[in-house]
């Protein structure tokens, strides 16, 4: 008999865990949340400046798009531009459990 405490998430709770994991599972992915949790809400130009990384300005929106469809993020139109910020900052508590976990780190 295992003495582990089951969470006994249900098995559809479980899917959508898995399908937000693999939407953010991406370098660049995991650079924006984290850029929106600082800045709280971005234009995809602000974003490109601020990642200072060489991502070409359609792969950035393809990857807003992604984590938009997924739920993670939410879009307001402003004038001409489209402002991007997170759904729930609690999602970015992924981090802080991915820092405490030793194979980060080893």
């Amino acid at each position: 008999m295992s003495l582990v405490k089951r969470r006994n998430i249900p098995a559809e709770s479980l899917s959508k865990m898995a399908g937000i994991l693999k939407t953010i599972a991406h370098p660049v992915r995991l650079d924006i949340l984290e850029l929106l949790e600082a800045e709280k809400s971005l234009t995809v130009s602000d974003i490109k400046e601020k990642l200072g990384q060489e991502v070409e300005t359609s792969m950035l929106s393809h990857h807003l798009i992604k984590m938009k469809d997924k739920g993670i993020l939410v879009s307001e139109k402003k004038g001409k531009y489209i402002f991007y910020q997170l759904r729930d900052t609690h999602i970015l508590q992924i981090f802080d459990c991915m820092q405490a976990c030793r194979m980060i780190w080893e």
